[in-house]
């Protein structure tokens, strides 16, 4: 079971696409029992996940972690709200840090540690804008043709 736990590895390509990442942490994640079983599945996607702050604390939404298939009637709801774990500090800063203009708080990256724990990769990041995204895209095709023309 530990050598499975280490193979979870749920990324949200769509977040580095969308923001420039300025800064990562790594926050544990409140979850309930047939969730956790879920994840070590495997069924989770992060395409719309952000968080937000309520009362000080920090939320992750849109998150979906797919319901167990061997949950019985309290399964849990694959959608709802889940609260993440960061020290103070690093709550103060991402709140600070989130109430300027152009940044958010987004999860890139769902991962089981190495003492079974699950964690997320947040990251504190600031959209792009269009052109960025083009000049993004000529990038990456630009150095898969200088790959493409080393090997031949």
């Amino acid at each position: 079971m530990q050598g499975s736990q280490n193979k979870i590895n749920i990324r949200n390509r769509k977040a580095s696409f969308n923001y420039e990442l300025v800064e990562k942490f790594i926050a544990g994640i409140v979850l309930g029992g047939t969730e956790i079983k879920s994840l070590r599945q495997g069924r989770a996607n992060l395409a719309d996940a952000f968080c937000f702050f309520r009362d000080d604390e920090l939320w992750v939404r849109g998150m979906h972690i797919a319901e167990y298939s061997f949950g019985s009637y309290n399964n849990h709801d694959p959608a709802r709200e889940r609260k993440l774990l960061l020290n103070r500090r690093e709550l103060n800063k991402l709140k600070k840090k989130s109430q300027e203009k152009g940044f958010t708080i987004v999860a890139t990256r769902l991962f089981v540690n190495e003492r079974g724990l699950a964690k997320l990769e947040i990251a504190l990041a600031r959209g792009k804008r269009e052109y960025d995204k083009r000049h993004d895209i000529k990038e990456r095709d630009s150095k898969k043709e200088l790959a493409r023309l080393k090997k031949i």
